[in-house]
């Protein structure tokens, strides 16, 4: 499915119209030499830049003038050089007329034109730069000097382009099913595939050749593990055997770059041991916890402390911890089991804008992010809106250097009752992840492939 010139044009006139005034710079990706410049890392345009201009080429910047109601593309052609090695492509003003923009200009010319934005008094809107040669180039374009003083972005530009990109709409939302289905083969090919005796990087090449036999990409490196307490293992440098508990976390990225992110956990062998059982259903007891909180007004935050809330009673009914699991999940002992957040917003980025401030696309304006072990690591907290898209993904992990740690220091000593965790330290981790987008009334999971969750399900997608 292609995204159309007329999506692209009324994302701009909706920018446009929330900035009211200034310039707006939008600096696309350029190649990236992976050990030399000709070595270059798979090119990914930047998810802002393709969101509003949708151009999905290397060396292009834009321009949108808001005072003047302009739209302009600065790049090059490609030279018989460029030619040889990459073949024919559409010339630069063919390129932006595709996506509904009449104006070209070479990229030698972009300095100049901010040049002429400033010498006017006109204010320049940009975005916090990620990259290397990105933050080099801006204060190249805007005469920054980096010693003197650093290059402030622009919240106002950054709110308005959050605003718009944390709600999907019904095109958007199709093309992140197609990126979720896509992932959802994925782990049903890993569902068929583990078993005692294989290695790690085996699962992680059939996982990925799913992606790749449809003409598509990764979202982000796999994690495929049986050392799931490490919660982004990607050394791919285990031997699978029974009795372990293997963990994928794996999407797909399609060719419009919308993602979709799951993770599942599965016995090597045929079945989960009792006790790998008995943690794996106070894992979904944890997940379902979460949904039932997925109401449009309502804080992720609720979500998240619904699921560290049930886990925390789990653990209270394996003596692991002790006193009032609410308590326990307000105060953060929850995290010894459960350090990291519920989930994050999905879209163009598998974390979506991260790039532009956890605190400005998963919190509210005035609502402060924690600073305290595992509710800082929360990134989505905010009340929920008709057309967020995002990911619930509660775990429960038992990371024997964590549970030192918080021993020595006698962190909750009310509610963890240490003296029971020693049999447990092997115990790795398992976690699940589906993806949501909020409606009228709700929640609805998306998909139209369903990925194992019970237990049941989990061994008759394993065969």
């Amino acid at each position: 499915m292609k995204i159309q010139k007329e999506t692209f044009a009324r994302r701009r006139v909706q920018l446009k119209r929330d900035m009211q005034s200034g310039l707006l710079l939008f600096l696309g990706n350029d190649e990236v030499g992976m050990n030399y410049a000709d070595n270059s890392y798979r090119f990914r345009q930047d998810s802002t830049f393709f969101y509003f201009i949708g151009l999905d080429y290397a060396g292009l910047a834009a321009v949108i003038d808001v005072d003047n109601d302009t739209e302009t593309v600065f790049g090059n052609n490609l030279t018989i050089d460029d030619i040889v090695w990459t073949g024919t492509q559409p010339s630069l003003r063919e390129k932006a007329a595709a996506v509904g923009i009449s104006n070209t200009r070479p990229l030698n010319e972009l300095k100049a034109c901010l040049d002429n934005a400033r010498a006017k008094g006109q204010p320049i809107h940009f975005l916090p730069p990620y990259r290397g040669d990105h933050r080099v180039w801006l204060y190249e374009l805007l005469g920054i000097e980096p010693k003197a003083q650093p290059a402030e972005a622009s919240v106002p530009f950054v709110k308005a382009i959050v605003s718009q990109r944390n709600h999907k709409d019904e095109e958007e939302l199709r093309l992140i099913e197609e990126s979720v289905d896509l992932s959802t083969e994925m782990h049903l090919a890993a569902y068929r595939t583990v078993r005692p005796g294989i290695h790690e990087s085996q699962v992680a090449a059939i996982v990925e050749e799913v992606a790749c036999r449809h003409g598509n990409v990764l979202a982000f490196p796999t994690i495929a593990t049986v050392q799931g307490q490490v919660l982004h293992n990607h050394g791919f440098i285990h031997d699978l055997k029974e009795g372990d508990i293997f963990l994928l976390d794996a999407g797909a990225e399609t060719k419009n770059h919308y993602a979709g992110d799951l993770s599942s956990s599965m016995p090597v062998g045929d079945k989960f041991n009792d006790r790998q059982a008995e943690v794996y259903n106070i894992h979904l007891r944890s997940f379902q916890a979460a949904v039932d909180k997925l109401q449009p007004g309502r804080p992720f935050r609720e979500a998240h402390l619904a699921a560290a809330t049930e886990i925390a009673r789990g653990m209270k009914e394996l003596g692991l911890m002790k006193g009032d699991p609410e308590e326990a999940a307000q105060v953060g002992a929850y995290a010894l089991f459960f350090p990291c957040g519920l989930g994050h917003m999905m879209g163009l980025d598998v974390h979506d804008m991260e790039n532009l401030g956890e605190q400005y696309v998963g919190y509210a304006d005035g609502q402060v992010k924690s600073k305290q072990f595992g509710f800082k690591s929360l990134r989505l907290a905010r009340p929920l809106e008709k057309g967020f898209v995002f990911t619930v993904e509660p775990g429960i992990y038992f990371i024997p250097e964590l549970m030192d740690r918080w021993e020595a220091e006698h962190q909750f000593t009310d509610f963890i009752c240490y003296d029971r965790l020693r049999p447990w330290r092997d115990f790795t981790g398992l976690r699940n992840e589906l993806n949501y987008v909020i409606t009228d009334d709700g929640a609805r999971l998306l998909g139209t492939l369903k990925k194992p969750m019970t237990i049941e399900e989990v061994y008759a997608a394993k065969g």
